[in-house]
């Protein structure tokens, strides 16, 4: 794979320019208070013990509680490509705890608890511990990401996150020097997800980044999307998302994160190897047994004439991330 120029890259557009009208229109205001980190904390924390749980499956954006992000600076943290409406980004979505097929998750996921959630963080770090959802609402500055997100299945969407990178969190626990992975950890309850009792997975589900990718700036610790806390079909309170991975490495509805030494293990790789490797960075020129990686289908344009789209390296993103992988053989280590 041929790495681009560090110079190239995606151009970055205005907030109103890439938001709906309507909700960029009624959190103006909020934005403004974002530009210092101390009203920005104030607001995140209002965010968590007001709006969570009034966070739906299936509602609409409008239904949503406010959660405001100040436009990103981070490289390549907007694309100039048009949003994927709000409704099919929270109806078409993969998330097994609730079901395989595609509308289970927003059918089935109201009975998803999300508060009192917290989040523990242990393994190879100088200060372990369990974080209150509120605390890491306030922990750094909410900004507005829009990225692409491709899933190995052969579709994409363009969705407007709200979050902070996740290396601001890393920097707090203060990793040790013999850290050099992450895993992630999703929650397994099996009162309220019923697709715990599929053997189609290992339970519960993990995903793994090395410490740099976990470090770079575009990997996003996301609280909301399009303006809006996150539904809870779509991973809330709390979820990742690594915009140069498929989608599956986004992992959702987070209560674990520890710091290895060694590669940890992820769900899919673990059930197949063969088709799902631990990197998992979007890459068109390797193919995956049941899919092509080639091309993808965008949601929302499904019409009679809708063409597939090229499949970029990296989802788009190799100015930012290909020197992560500087001399690998990328069709091994897929």
């Amino acid at each position: 794979m041929r790495l681009l120029r560090s110079d190239t890259g995606f151009i970055h557009p205005h907030s109103s320019e890439i938001t709906p009208q309507a909700v960029y229109a009624n959190r103006r205001t909020l934005l403004r208070h974002w530009a210092s980190g101390a009203a920005g904390a104030a607001l995140a924390s209002w965010a968590g013990r007001e709006a969570l749980a009034s966070a739906p499956a299936g509602a609409s954006a409008s239904t949503l509680a406010a959660l405001a992000g100040a436009a990103s600076k981070v490289d390549g943290a907007h694309t100039v490509e048009r949003p994927t409406s709000f409704q099919d980004a929270s109806s078409y979505n993969n998330f097994y705890e609730f079901g395989t097929d595609k509308s289970e998750p927003a059918r089935y996921a109201s009975t998803l608890a999300t508060q009192p959630w917290s989040v523990e963080v242990e393994g190879l770090v100088r200060k372990p511990g369990r974080w209150a959802l509120e605390d890491l609402l306030k922990l750094s500055a909410q900004e507005e990401r829009i990225y692409r997100l491709r899933c190995v299945e052969g579709w994409s969407m363009v969705i407007p996150w709200v979050g902070y990178s996740l290396a601001e969190l890393i920097r707090r626990v203060e990793p040790l020097g013999s850290a050099k992975y992450v895993q992630f950890v999703t929650l397994a309850d099996k009162a309220r997800m019923p697709g715990l009792g599929s053997r189609v997975l290992q339970w519960p589900y993990t995903e793994g980044l090395r410490l740099d990718e976990a470090m770079h700036p575009l990997t996003l610790l996301a609280f909301g999307m399009y303006g809006q806390v996150l539904p809870k079909q779509n991973g809330a309170p709390l979820r990742l998302v690594v915009p140069w991975k498929y989608g599956f490495k986004s992992i959702k509805s987070l209560v674990k994160i520890r710091f290895t030494e060694h590669q940890p293990a992820t769900s899919w790789n673990q059930v197949a190897p063969q088709e799902y490797g631990f990197y998992a960075n979007v890459n068109p020129s390797v193919p995956h047994p049941r899919w092509s990686q080639a091309s993808e289908r965008r949601i929302g344009e499904d019409g009679l004439f809708a063409k597939r789209r090229k499949t970029l390296p990296f989802n788009g993103y190799e100015a930012q991330v290909g020197a992560l992988y500087a001399g690998m053989d990328l069709r091994q280590w897929y």
